[in-house]
């Protein structure tokens, strides 16, 4: 009895902890910044929608929108390919080289970002690729393939091996056993590593900050950052923003929940 409530208090703990933050961001969309500051905890006393009106109606924000769409789009597929591919050949390939190979990919989950910024942005400038789409797209990758490789890789090595047998006296190839037989029965693994990789690149901002000054190639997180000045910050159009930039990952999460519950509890039990 006693640890139930010890985990209940926990859980409503945690559970206020998160919730107030959020509902004081979304009240705080719909008021002006003299009622946020007197009473932000309150109900706003009109609805008033100005304020998605105007961050809406600002064309910096929609080219931010459209380019964080599309380095996130292409960094998650790109990365969820590779890393698809690499796990693949950790599972079937035998051998100490492939093994470190792969613990040198997993290497890099345990080196921390910012230890490498000078060394990529030294990189990334001499490539021509500072201020360019496509250098958000391939550092998100490099960044995010380990993580990406060691879940994957996970759920792979918990598929039976009489699969691959009886594909291999079937006469099907490597490439043709992962197109058409791992990677169906990857689906849930993909859909939640997708999730997961989804929501770091939309919300990255150290990258974007690190690699982009034109403001036509900024991203929306980084966008953001404009509404907020050296003396004052319009905190309801930046809650505004936080709101619009925060329904993309939500949908996501509600289009591929069913998959993500799978991938979450996938590997658990081998087959």
């Amino acid at each position: 009895m006693g640890y139930q409530l010890i985990r209940r208090s926990m859980l409503f703990t945690y559970a206020v902890i998160v919730t107030v933050p959020l509902i004081v961001v979304l009240l705080g969309s719909l008021k002006s910044t003299p009622e946020l500051f007197s009473s932000p905890y309150a109900l706003p006393t009109s609805l008033r929608l100005d304020n998605y009106a105007e961050v809406l109606g600002k064309q910096n924000l929609t080219t931010a929108f459209v380019n964080s769409m599309l380095v996130t789009v292409c960094s998650v597929g790109l990365t969820l390919f590779l890393a698809s591919l690499a796990a693949y050949a950790a599972t079937r390939i035998t051998g100490w080289l492939i093994g470190v190979v792969y613990a040198f990919l997993i290497l890099g989950m345990a080196v921390p970002a910012q230890t490498n910024m000078v060394p990529q942005y030294v990189l990334f400038y001499s490539l021509g690729l500072t201020d360019s789409l496509v250098g958000l797209v391939l550092i998100h990758v490099v960044v995010t393939l380990p993580i990406a490789v060691f879940i994957l890789t996970g759920f792979m090595r918990s598929l039976p091996r009489d699969i691959f047998e009886a594909a291999s006296l079937d006469g099907s190839g490597p490439w043709r056993t992962y197109r058409q037989i791992v990677m169906p029965l990857s689906k849930p693994s993909l859909a939640a590593t997708a999730i997961f990789l989804f929501v770091i690149h939309w919300n990255d901002v150290l990258y974007p900050l690190l690699l982009i000054t034109d403001p036509d190639k900024k991203t929306l997180p980084l966008a953001l950052l404009d509404f907020q000045g050296e003396y004052l910050t319009d905190y309801p159009l930046l809650f505004t923003g936080v709101i619009i930039a925060s329904a993309p990952v939500v949908l996501a999460y509600v289009f591929l929940q069913r998959y993500f519950i799978a991938g979450m509890t996938a590997g658990a039990i081998k087959g």
